[in-house]
């Protein structure tokens, strides 16, 4: 149910018409194919390592710097949606981001490669405009569901770039190409697929419900000073507040531990089952696949706890979800059984993804005057993790199992920061008035589908 003024109280995958529905689809969308162009490279990093010469060390800085320019890239994309909005955005970014995912295939030397690789993980931003743009299309009822679900689809991004991109690989060798031709081609198709999103992006989406920043602007000029107003105070607010950062500190424990696991997944079965690049990439695709559902999961029952026990259900089912992470981490970084190995990975999988949907089911209500901000810094969270994980992969002396061990301790711990995300008495009120509107509208919607 959408109405064209207001935020959406349900989510209708089969409507492409309403303002709210067509940002949902075309943003989850552009998410998949920035995380497609983002990891794109990943399933083919055996190919690459052996033209390239490449040591354990430099592989890990290759993964650093993967992620680590997010980090600033989120922080700035949340600023920039405040002001200019989600749609030009978003058509900036795809055309800009593909750039590099390009012309990564000229790179002759570690050193060329590790920078293209650096401007890549520009497109990671792509995430907090996704969240923001979920955010303000749908109502409390449903918005930890729609974000999840969003942000989920287009994580699994990562799990289908580990399962096509040998294929595609596979295509360019079979048209005669040498594997050191084939894998450069091979980045170009996630490139261009980026430049035609970027058209439709803007054709098809609006800011809000109700219209563009910039038409809002003209009509009611009220708006435009208040939005001028309340973004002012945006970062002031955002940094100040330890909830913040204590969802920067576990987004870095959800998300980071898949952008890493997407880094090295391929080349782990291939090296440490001796497995070929096409049965190593089909597996570890599966771990970005359960993005389909379980990232979605983590939304649902963020927002089925905030119905029943309010925001502090949402935080407890958060910390609950971590805790479990942690355990089913320790337990795959032990497996030297490939059928265990692969068990106990989608196990895994689910909880890392349940906890990133369930992170972003208590970002929206936070301060909703510093939305994009706060979804900027904690999603630049998630790459600060991948970033402090790349650092611990990159050690000679320690095993990539080793390794995720240590992560796994590390995700465990950190799930007690939950406990600093508190909200008063007010919080509550104020939500529990939202979640009750929208679905006394949701109710009174019904029976008018019903009818149609």
């Amino acid at each position: 149910m959408q109405s064209r003024n207001k935020k959406a109280t349900s989510i209708n995958l089969f409507d492409f018409k309403t303002p709210q529905m067509r940002a949902f689809h075309l943003s989850w969308f552009a998410f998949f194919l920035c995380f497609f162009g983002w990891f794109g490279i990943a399933p083919l990093m055996a190919v690459v390592r052996d033209e390239l010469d490449l040591s354990k060390s430099q592989i890990g800085n290759i993964i650093i710097a993967s992620v680590a320019v997010t980090v600033l890239g989120r922080l700035f994309i949340g600023w920039l949606v405040d002001r200019i909005g989600p749609r030009i955005t978003y058509t900036y970014l795809l055309i800009l981001g593909a750039i590099p995912v390009i012309l990564i295939g000229l790179s002759d030397s570690y050193e060329s490669f590790l920078l293209f690789r650096l401007a890549i993980g520009i497109i990671g931003a792509s995430f907090v405009i996704t969240q923001y743009h979920t955010s303000v299309m749908f109502a409390p009822n449903v918005v930890g569901t729609a974000n999840a679900t969003s942000a989920g689809w287009g994580n699994m991004g990562g799990g289908v770039t580990q399962m096509l991109m040998p294929l595609i690989f596979a295509l360019f060798l079979s048209l005669g190409f040498l594997e050191a031709e084939a894998w450069r081609y091979a980045m170009m198709v996630p490139g261009f697929a980026m430049i035609l999103t970027a058209f439709a992006y803007y054709k098809w989406t609006t800011d809000f419900p109700e219209g563009n920043i910039r038409d809002l602007s003209k009509k009611d000029l009220d708006y435009k000073r208040k939005k001028k107003a309340d973004s002012k105070g945006a970062f002031r607010a955002a940094v100040s507040d330890r909830r913040v950062w204590a969802l920067f500190l576990i987004y870095g424990a959800c998300f980071g531990i898949e952008l890493t696991i997407n880094n090295i997944a391929a080349i782990y079965y291939h090296d440490t089952f001796g497995l070929d690049l096409k049965t190593a990439g089909l597996i570890a695709g599966l771990f970005g696949l359960m993005n389909l559902f379980a990232r979605t999961l983590g939304g649902y029952f963020g927002d089925k706890a905030g119905i029943k026990w309010g925001l502090k259900g949402r935080v407890g089912f958060l910390g609950l979800v971590l805790l479990i992470e942690g355990f089913a981490l320790i337990l795959f970084s032990h497996m030297s059984f490939l059928p265990l190995a692969i068990a106990t990975m989608i196990l895994f999988s689910l909880f890392v993804q349940m906890a990133e949907g369930a992170t972003f089911s208590v970002v929206p209500f936070i301060n909703k005057k510093a939305l994009g901000m706060i979804s900027g810094i904690v999603g630049a969270g998630g790459n600060v993790g991948a970033v402090m994980a790349g650092f611990l992969l990159k050690m000679e002396g320690l095993t990539y199992g080793d390794a995720l061990s240590i992560l796994g301790l590390s995700v465990a711990a950190i799930s007690s920061l939950s406990l600093l995300i508190r909200f008063s008495k007010e919080d509550e009120k104020v939500a529990q008035v939202e979640l009750e509107s929208s679905l006394a509208e949701k109710a009174t919607l019904q029976p008018e589908l019903v009818n149609q």
